[in-house]
């Protein structure tokens, strides 16, 4: 017996809707909320609390807000690392390692020391930020030469690279710079830190508490940057037409070799920035676990956000307050499974944008059938 509807699955060959997009995105963030709450209400929690608890450990006052930007300040510059790279099709998946070095670089700047003790933070801070940004960038060379010369898959190259980082920054800290044996390096001197609004509470008692610091503006320009390279410059136009079509950027004369090391060395200094502006405007010292993950959060944050670069800054946001949610909300796994089905979603999301789903009636596919008889 034939069931009343079908499905039928079509491949688009139009092009979609501008707004179909960011109505995905919008639609799998929803979708992934909804199915969290419905397991949290079969083990016998009530997800209307826990989404209330969520959303006042986040964004219920000042504190809380300052809290879920200091996070996502990391993730808006390694989306924008991976959306400039994935414009390209180039899948740049080490944004971590680029992360960590960029931190390692802009450490050399206070540790080794490259400037003389007591320089002035109008001077050391931007030494710092040239610092992370050109260790970032190195550490996306080596993969977009590879890729380039020798056709070398970048996705396994950059893989390897994050634990080569880790495994680098590690040596440092548990050995050379050890502080009396920690894990860490001694902490960095006050000219060294980013500037925090709570610093400035003594003379605006409404700053007191606010730990946002002067990355958060770093995040923003950037995106302003990313979107005006993508969008308005002729470098932008050659990094889309490679990405849609090699070979007509090719029959054009683009130089596409060079273009994917330069992608690759922007995307990793935009990564590196996010480690210096985290152990400058967080930590304050260099440490073994400075990311939880930020570089693989950020692939997560580019997809989200359509690669669009001021919508990386809000998806950011929301990926900020669940990792402020995990550490205020219990049990703490709750954050980590919203994560995960937004994930799901958005990778489920983006079989809307190739394939138009409808629905079919049996006597519609009848007449169809008879017409073709």
């Amino acid at each position: 017996m034939a069931l009343p509807i079908a499905v039928s699955v079509e491949k688009r060959t139009e092009d979609i809707p501008r707004w179909m997009p960011a109505a995905t995105s919008v639609g799998a963030v929803v979708l992934a909320f909804v199915v969290s709450g419905m397991v949290l209400w079969l083990i016998g929690v009530n997800p209307f609390q826990v989404y209330n608890f969520f959303v006042r450990a986040t964004f219920g006052s000042w504190a809380a807000f300052s809290d879920t930007m200091v996070k996502a300040t990391p993730l808006i510059l390694v989306g924008l690392a991976c959306t400039i790279a994935f414009k390209m099709k180039l899948w740049n998946i080490g944004a971590e390692g680029q992360f960590y070095m960029g931190a390692f670089f802009a450490s050399l700047v206070v540790l080794v020391p490259l400037l003389p003790t007591g320089s002035p933070p109008a001077i050391v801070i931007p030494a710092m930020m040239i610092m992370g940004m050109a260790g970032g960038a190195v550490w996306g060379f080596f993969p977009g030469v590879l890729k380039a010369k020798f056709g070398v898959n970048e996705i396994i190259t950059t893989l390897m690279l994050n634990y080569v980082a880790v495994l680098w920054n590690n040596f440092w800290i548990f050995d050379r710079w050890s502080d009396a044996g920690f894990q860490m390096t001694p902490t960095f001197a006050r000219n060294a830190w980013l500037p925090r609004l709570s610093d400035y509470a003594r003379d605006y008692p409404i700053f007191a508490g606010i730990t946002l610091h002067l990355g958060v503006v770093f995040g923003l320009l950037a995106a302003v940057l990313v979107w005006w390279v993508l969008q308005r410059s002729r470098w932008g136009y050659e990094i889309r037409l490679i990405g849609d079509n090699p070979q007509a950027a090719r029959y054009a004369g683009i130089n596409i070799a060079r273009n994917i090391i330069l992608v690759m060395m922007f995307s990793g200094a935009l990564a590196g920035l996010a480690g210096m502006a985290e152990i400058s405007g967080v930590v304050h010292r260099l440490q073994e676990r400075i990311s939880p993950g930020y570089g693989f959060t950020g692939i997560i944050v580019a997809w989200l956000a359509k690669l669009n670069p001021f919508g990386v800054i809000l998806v950011s946001i929301l990926f900020g307050a669940l990792i402020v949610a995990g550490r205020e909300v219990q049990p703490s796994g709750i954050a980590q499974m919203i994560q995960g089905f937004v994930l799901f979603a958005v990778i489920s999301s983006d079989v809307l944008l190739r394939y138009k789903i409808r629905l079919i009636r049996s006597t519609d596919r009848s007449a169809t059938a008879g017409e073709s008889a």
